[in-house]
């Protein structure tokens, strides 16, 4: 019965985040193509008004004309919308999925004991510590260096390098398919932050500025305009490293960290292509396409590092040995009774699969072949002690048929 809340809780909070990250992570590429596409304004009374960029847009049968004001505008309306709660719910309905999927069985999911024998408790208070952790010296490197001359450039070159550390760090630390999903989540914490501590805190202070009548200090604006690009910057190694949950073979790999950094690396000069590729539009810049061309090359050079180096015994559609049909359906069991009964036996059924019967095997052949030959996912962080040996025999059973008694 735990195990089946614990899946109902697992959709219900993945439905929530993933609808509110497409809420938070559409306005925020909203507003970067918006203040990239911004033409200085044509009107006089704009222009008056102290109005810095106007667009003219077509959507859903209308037209609409967004104008920005980069200190103040002339009067505050009646009704102003706060894009803040996108972030919010993104975060808080994350980091209830990572309780219930990560924290809660923290033994299972963030302990890989070839890695770090520390106990479920010590497991998870290092991932929690993370979060804070990365967001004190991520901010500390904002305030220090923000400012003066090539200000953005040493930030986001120190940035690029702390990520780097926590990303080897926590491949280091914890199981891969974790490792992954923390370095998004920590990156993703860090995005929230900028939210709420910085750019929200900054926009009440110039609108209160406003409505006292006092003079804005623009370094407000400066501010949040800042963390939000370093936010535009993060989303797709974060998206990349949620997603990445679900596919094995990049968590699972020698040389994860360096996966994943690559991958993040990929993410960032793809996003870059984007952001440029709006001003490239209005003659601001040189075509932006060099950054999409280095994503790319990244891209197909870790596909190629990566690719799997098939052997007949095991590979998909290989003809079967003399040795592979000989396969007996005992030797399998005696692996499975070692390897999977612990989760999938008669006292323990995860995601409702047992395995200690031929009926039953025979039944999840096609799935136990792909989680324990192809994927390598289970037994989870091969907490069983699963040799090559034993994978490669199961890989033989079943292409050979996978006969049961």
């Amino acid at each position: 019965m735990e195990n089946y809340l614990l899946d109902w809780a697992n959709l219900l909070l993945r439905w929530v985040h993933v609808i509110t990250a497409i809420a938070w992570v559409g306005s925020s590429f909203y507003f970067v193509f918006l203040d990239s596409s911004l033409t200085p304004p044509v009107d006089e009374e704009l222009k008056k008004q102290g109005a810095s960029g106007e667009l003219w847009a077509v959507h859903g049968g209308g037209f609409y004309h967004p104008v920005k004001f980069a200190v103040r505008p002339p009067q505050l309306p009646a009704h102003l919308h706060w894009f803040y709660w996108e972030s919010y719910s993104t975060w808080l309905s994350g980091f209830a999925l990572f309780t219930v999927s990560y924290l809660w069985n923290a033994g299972t999911y963030l302990v890989d004991r070839s890695l770090m024998n520390w106990s479920p408790g010590a497991a998870a208070g290092v991932a929690l510590s993370v979060f804070v952790v990365f967001w004190m010296l991520y901010d500390g490197i904002c305030q220090l260096f923000g400012r003066g001359k090539n200000g953005d450039a040493i930030v986001g070159a120190l940035v690029a390098v702390l990520v780097c550390v926590a990303s080897w760090l926590a491949c280091h630390w914890f199981a891969g398919r974790a490792a992954f999903l923390l370095v998004g989540a920590m990156m993703a914490t860090a995005m929230s932050a900028n939210v709420f501590f910085w750019i929200i805190p900054g926009q009440r202070k110039v609108v209160a500025a406003i409505k006292a009548g006092e003079a804005v200090d623009p370094v407000h604006g400066q501010r949040g305009k800042q963390r939000s690009v370093h936010n535009t910057y993060f989303t797709l190694p974060v998206l990349f490293s949620m997603l990445s949950n679900h596919y094995s073979f990049t968590w699972s790999h020698p040389r994860n960290w360096l996966v994943l950094m690559l991958m993040m690396l990929a993410g960032a000069a793809i996003r870059q292509f984007f952001v440029l590729r709006h001003g490239w539009k209005l003659g601001r810049n040189r075509h932006p396409l060099p950054y999409a061309l280095v994503g790319l090359a990244v891209i197909i050079g870790v596909i190629v590092w990566m690719k799997p180096v098939a052997t007949e015994s095991i590979a998909v559609g290989a003809r079967p040995s003399t040795a592979t049909s000989q396969i007996a359906y005992e030797q399998v069991q005696k692996v499975l009774e070692q390897r999977c009964y612990l989760c999938h036996g008669a006292q323990l059924q995860m995601k409702n699969i047992r395995l200690d019967s031929p009926e039953l095997v025979k039944q999840h052949a096609q799935a136990v072949y792909q989680q324990a030959v192809v994927t390598k996912a289970m037994p989870m962080n091969n907490a069983t002690g699963i040799t090559e040996a034993e994978r490669a025999l199961i890989g033989q059973w079943f292409l050979a048929g996978a006969r049961t008694p």
